[in-house]
């Protein structure tokens, strides 16, 4: 990286990400694409005409309150009777599982939303209660798939649709779509696609083809919105427009708490609020949630980095009582952190250990842990984030067959950050630059926000800001050219006169009708 970056050269780049071009939403796949979307599609429409009860069942992350959302409002909207249903974290566990079997009992069709593919055992329980399952998911199929009258899964082999990273509520929207078009109904489909790209950003799918196309889409309707939720979310966010950092950054990490703290169905009661009153209150509930959970993170994250050792390849620690909430978002400060795959457990009452993993740069984590079934009670996930459970006398043998696992995979960590796109001159930051980078919004999984890097630039002032003083604020100076940038949630200590490296994006800062410049300040090295 010698050459400085120029605006074309950054252009080409950024286009590379998109070997199908931008897509839009004509270009969406037809539902039947999806291995048996037609066969659930008859058997949903089946089930309705016979008057049969059906259950949905969803899941506590965003992806699943969003899945279980569309579903219920759907049915709502062809005026359809159906139950509900997302499980516990901590008295159910995840997905369909044979503790939910007792409370759906006297179900014909159940239907699952983001949740399922490796539910074997609860789906045998389904078929002796004579229970009829359909599962829609988007997770990794186990060795052993659940028997059930349908699977919608696009990581199925034998599945024609186009795109392997797509999430629940996607799935779920294709089958409402499917379901629509077998009753001739008229639905707006547009209408329920503002809650589907909540998920697709709340659940880090990537940001290119027809998840670009939704998610667009789907942030134009959100900003028209006349749901009392989206309503009462702007209003207690001061946010004339909704981005992608908003539902990223403030609206998932809300809907999240809820599971994580308590029950994710006050979630879906938010999303689903009927009046303005009813979604401010539940809104209200959500921040306190939220709130909740930032305290817990930031305890657990101190008492799990104090025992990681930078000497392990993958970290695995475990804590006493820590919240099963929380060990997720812990894993992933830890990761970042150490720049190394992290796993964070708690113990149970039961003797068990349950967790979280989350990996870090190229390293695929449900890989390593997928060869250490022999030492885990439960196990799912993707490439990126596991969940885990593991009795603590394997404990010590799963830590070593994990070490074992990562030095036989040869991984070779990426010394230069991937997202840095090249080196910039301060002559180069510009609105010309910053019009450029708005072409390729909205930015995200697999379509990082370019960073940049200058050398040789000159602290010319410094201050601290936020109540605590957690935040820098600079004056930066290269060539002649001064520029302000920032520095969030940071212990380091600067001087003024100071030369350093540094790593950035370059944002619009919008206050008081002015239009500034600024650098998001990510690494600052001293020369």
């Amino acid at each position: 990286m010698t050459e400085n970056l120029t605006l074309q050269a950054l252009e080409t780049q950024l286009q590379a990400r998109f070997k199908e071009g931008f897509l839009s939403l004509k270009d969406l796949p037809k539902p039947s694409e999806f291995k048996d979307m037609d066969r659930a599609t008859a058997r949903i429409v089946s089930a309705m005409q016979k008057k049969e009860k059906i259950t949905i069942i969803g899941d506590y992350d965003v992806d699943g309150v969003t899945s279980t959302t569309v579903m219920k409002l759907f049915f709502e909207e062809i005026d359809y009777p159906v139950e509900w249903i997302i499980p516990n974290r901590f008295r159910d566990g995840y997905g369909l599982s044979a503790k939910l079997i007792p409370r759906i009992a006297g179900t014909d069709l159940a239907i699952t939303v983001d949740n399922g593919i490796s539910a074997v055992y609860a789906a045998q329980l389904c078929k002796e209660q004579g229970i009829e399952l359909i599962i829609t998911d988007h997770h990794l199929l186990a060795p052993e798939v659940p028997e059930a009258y349908a699977i919608i899964d696009q990581k199925q082999e034998e599945c024609t649709f186009p795109y392997e990273e797509v999430c629940g509520a996607q799935i779920a929207w294709y089958l409402i779509a499917s379901v629509k078009n077998a009753l001739k109904v008229d639905i707006k489909m547009m209408e329920y696609m503002e809650l589907v790209a909540i998920a697709i950003i709340a659940d880090m799918m990537p940001l290119q083809h027809i998840n670009r196309a939704m998610v667009i889409a789907g942030i134009e309707k959100l900003n028209k919105s006349h749901r009392p939720a989206i309503k009462a979310f702007k209003e207690q966010s001061q946010k004339e427009t909704i981005s992608a950092e908003d539902i990223g950054f403030f609206l998932a990490p809300i809907l999240n708490s809820a599971g994580r703290m308590e029950d994710a169905s006050f979630a879906v009661e938010f999303l689903t609020s009927k009046n303005i009153y009813d979604a401010r209150v539940r809104l209200e509930r959500l921040i306190d949630f939220n709130t909740a959970r930032k305290a817990a993170e930031q305890e657990i994250t101190q008492k799990a980095l104090a025992q990681s050792t930078k000497e392990d390849h993958v970290i695995v620690v475990a804590g006493e009582n820590w919240h099963e909430g929380v060990v997720g978002i812990v894993a992933a400060r830890v990761s970042r952190a150490f720049e190394k795959p992290c796993i964070v457990l708690t113990r149970s009452e039961e003797g068990l250990l349950k967790g979280s993993g989350r990996s870090f740069s190229n390293c695929d984590l449900f890989a390593l842990v997928d060869d250490c079934r022999e030492h885990l009670e439960k196990f799912g996930g993707h490439a990126a984030a596991i969940g885990l459970s593991l009795h603590e006398k394997r404990l010590e043998a799963f830590k070593m067959k994990m070490e074992e696992n990562y030095l036989a995979k040869n991984y070779v960590q990426d010394e230069i950050d991937p997202d840095i796109v090249g080196m910039l001159d301060f002559k180069e930051v510009s609105f010309d630059l910053t019009s450029l980078m708005k072409q390729f919004e909205p930015y995200g999984q697999g379509n990082p926000t370019p960073k940049f890097l200058s050398k040789n630039v000159e602290l010319y002032q410094v201050d601290t800001m936020g109540k605590e003083g957690e935040h820098l604020r600079f004056s930066l100076m290269q060539n002649g050219i001064l520029l302000p940038g920032v520095k969030f949630k940071t212990r380091e200590k600067f001087t003024a006169g100071d030369k350093v490296d540094i790593v950035y994006t370059v944002n619009e800062n919008h206050f008081r009708g002015n239009v500034t410049l600024q650098l998001m300040l990510e690494k600052i090295t001293l020369l």
